[in-house]
């Protein structure tokens, strides 16, 4: 090839998909939205998401959720761990992305990367762990067992922070999953990429399809139908203003589900377990001790 033909070479553009069902479908609706750098430069088209790719993703997450939820604690840490070495050998291009997502340059977009990568591997060491800090045995005035044991809540639809395109979106699902869950992800309207590529390295892990659905488009037009869908368990508003929390907290009432609000946070430092215990259930098991003979002694 001569240098003239490579100087001319034209460069392959990146097409976005959704991420729904282990599947990369593109939005029912065929509309998408362009995505530019913080300066205004044109990156690529994003599918934009209708509330029937909404309806398609919970439908998804929740023919997912028995195998996943049923799955041992600790298989659904190596499933996360396997994540984080994904990521890891992708780290180039997810900096590439960050970096240009959020206007950073590319050592802090690799610092960004790295605590995204480190994330995912805190809450894979969460997953065999949260319920001997959140369960035990309950001290009871009678001659019961009283156990308490957590339970995921179901479906959640996750609304991933605006501002934080990658590392605030590993630290709002990554708890979701952890604990057993199954997540409907509205990815940051204006920086979608870096989730969208999230999906491609889900699909080549061990993640069972339809545990995470990622879906890019207006966060307004994609949170009212989650909040109001009565298959959905809960939902966190991390990427919801005060006005569209208050209108999704709303309508998250018809069904009950647990709404967990905006709010300030850092997340380049380390998490709690607040949103790992956000989408658990606890369970109360009561059982008789029973008694031996007339003394009164019990085993």
């Amino acid at each position: 090839m001569s240098e003239k033909s490579e100087q001319q070479r034209l460069s392959v553009f990146k097409t976005y998909k959704l991420y729904v069902g282990g599947k990369f479908p593109r939005s029912e609706s065929g509309r998408v939205y362009e995505v530019t750098d913080t300066k205004g430069n044109w990156l690529a088209n994003a599918p934009q998401s209708s509330r029937k790719d909404a309806r398609d993703a919970v439908v998804a997450a929740r023919k997912a959720f028995g195998g996943w939820s049923g799955a041992t604690a600790y298989n659904r840490g190596q499933v996360l761990y396997r994540v984080a070495e994904m990521l890891e050998g992708r780290k180039e291009q997810f900096v590439r992305e960050v970096a240009e997502a959020e206007g950073l340059s590319k050592a802090k977009a690799a610092a960004v990367v790295d605590a995204a990568i480190d994330r995912w591997v805190w809450y894979a060491g969460w997953t065999d762990k949260i319920a001997q800090v959140v369960g035990g045995a309950n001290p009871v005035a009678g001659p019961y067992f009283n156990l308490s044991s957590p339970e995921p809540t179901g479906v959640v639809a996750v609304l991933a922070p605006q501002d934080s395109s990658f590392l605030g979106l590993v630290s709002v699902l990554a708890p979701v999953i952890a604990t057993g869950n199954t997540a409907v992800v509205v990815a940051s309207a204006k920086a979608p990429l870096p989730a969208l590529s999230l999906g491609e390295v889900l699909a080549t892990s061990d993640v069972p399809g339809g545990v995470v659905n990622i879906l890019s488009g207006g966060t307004a037009e994609l949170g009212a139908p989650l909040a109001a869908h009565q298959d959905v368990n809960a939902i966190d508003l991390a990427g919801a203003d005060a006005e569209l929390a208050k209108e999704l907290e709303i309508a998250a009432a018809d069904n009950l589900k647990r709404v967990l609000r905006p709010q300030p946070v850092d997340y380049t430092v380390t998490p709690g377990t607040d949103r790992l215990t956000a989408f658990l259930e606890t369970k109360t098991v009561w059982h008789p001790t029973g008694a031996l003979g007339a003394s009164g002694s019990s085993y």
